[in-house]
C-alpha cells in the first residue's frame, strides 16, 4: 500500500477522532456513553496507524501529523488517570456512594449480624455478671474497672493512641472484607464477635450504674468506626454470598469480579477509620464533659447522614450523563 492509498482509506477516520477531541474538550459531560466508545475504538486505530506510518512512511507528513492526533486523544483519554486528587474526589462524592446504594443489603446485614451478638451478649451479662468472664478475654474482663472510668482523661499520649487505634481498626476492616474467601464464615465470625465484646462492656457497666458514662465514651467515634466496620464486614459477605451462590458465571469469575467491588467499598472506609481514630485519640479521653462527647457524636452523625445524602444527589445528577471518569 502506498502512502496515498493509506491516507485515503483511513482519512474519515481521522477528521471523526478529530471532531471527537474538539468536542471532548468543549462539552465533556454532555457527550453520550455511544460517541466516548467511538472514540476509543478511532483513538486505537489512530494509533496503530501512527505505528504503521513510523515504520514504512517515516519522513511523510501524514507520520507527525497522526503523532500530534494520537498524543492528543491520549491526553484527553488519560489526564483524569494521572489527575490522582481529582480521581479521589470523584471516588469518595460519587463512586463509593454509588456502591454503597447497590450493596446496602450487605452493609445491613453486617449490622445486623454485629447487633445479633450485642443483644446477646448484653442479655447474657444483664442476667449474671459472671457470664462476662466467659465472654470477654481474660485481659478485657479482668482489666476493666468501671468506676476507674474518665481517671485518665487527659493524661494520655493521644497521638500514639489515635493511631494505634486506626491501624488496630483498619486492620478487623481487611480481616473482614478478607473473610468473604471463606464464603463469608470468617466475616460473619468477626462482626459476631465483635458486638458480643461491646454488648457484655455495656452490661457490665449498667450493672455498676455507668451506662450515661459508658456509651459517652463509645459513641463520639464509635459512630464513624461502626458504619466503617459494617461497610467492610458488607463488602465481606457480598464476596462471600457470591463465591456461595455463583449463579450462572463460575466461583472464579464472581471472586474476580465481586473482589474489585468489595475492595472498593474497603478503601471507601480507610477516611473513616482515619477520622474516628482522631476523635478516639484526641476527643474521647480529653479532660471534657460528657455532654460534649455525646455532642461531638451527634456532630458524627449529622456528618454521615449529610456525606451519603449529598453522594446520593451527585449520584443521581450525574446518571443521566454518560461517566467520562469511571
Amino acid at each position: 500500500m502506498n502512502i496515498k492509498q493509506f491516507v485515503k482509506q483511513h482519512r474519515e477516520e481521522w477528521k471523526q477522532l478529530e471532531q471527537l477531541v474538539t468536542t471532548l474538550h468543549k462539552r465533556r459531560n454532555r457527550i453520550a456513553g455511544k460517541d466516548i466508545d467511538q472514540f476509543h475504538r478511532l483513538y486505537q486505530k489512530a494509533a496503530q496507524n501512527l505505528s504503521y506510518c513510523q515504520t514504512y512512511f517515516p519522513t511523510e507528513e501524514v507520520t507527525p501529523y497522526l503523532n500530534g492526533l494520537v498524543s492528543k486523544s491520549h491526553n484527553l483519554l488519560y489526564k483524569d488517570q494521572v489527575s490522582s486528587l481529582k480521581q479521589i474526589r470523584y471516588f469518595f462524592s460519587t463512586k463509593f456512594i454509588g456502591l454503597l446504594v447497590e450493596q446496602w443489603k450487605f452493609v445491613l446485614a453486617a449490622m445486623i449480624l454485629f447487633t445479633l451478638g450485642a443483644a446477646g451478649s448484653f442479655i447474657s451479662v444483664v442476667n449474671d455478671p459472671l457470664h462476662m468472664y466467659a465472654i470477654l478475654p481474660p485481659e478485657i474482663a479482668q482489666g476493666v474497672d468501671p468506676s476507674a472510668l474518665g481517671s485518665s482523661d487527659g493524661e494520655v499520649d493521644s497521638s500514639f493512641m489515635s493511631a494505634s487505634i486506626m491501624t488496630n481498626n483498619i486492620q478487623v476492616a481487611i480481616l473482614a472484607f478478607a473473610g468473604g474467601v471463606t464464603f463469608g464464615l470468617l466475616t460473619v465470625y468477626l462482626l459476631i464477635y465483635n458486638g458480643i465484646l461491646v454488648g457484655a462492656l455495656a452490661a457490665l457497666f449498667w450493672h455498676h450504674g455507668k451506662s450515661y458514662d459508658f456509651w459517652a465514651y463509645i459513641v463520639p467515634h464509635g459512630m464513624i468506626e461502626l458504619t466503617a466496620i459494617f461497610i467492610a464486614g458488607g463488602a465481606g459477605l457480598l464476596m462471600g454470598y457470591k463465591l456461595f451462590v455463583p449463579g450462572k458465571f463460575s466461583r472464579g469469575y464472581q471472586l474476580k469480579e465481586q473482589a474489585k467491588r468489595s475492595v472498593q467499598l474497603l478503601l471507601g472506609t480507610i477516611p473513616l477509620f482515619v477520622i474516628a481514630g482522631i476523635i478516639e485519640g484526641f476527643i474521647t479521653p480529653a479532660a471534657i464533659s460528657l455532654e460534649a462527647k455525646y455532642i461531638v457524636a451527634f456532630i458524627t452523625v449529622i456528618g454521615l447522614v449529610l456525606y451519603v445524602v449529598i453522594g446520593k444527589l451527585l449520584l443521581l445528577k450525574k446518571r443521566p450523563t454518560a461517566d467520562f471518569d469511571s
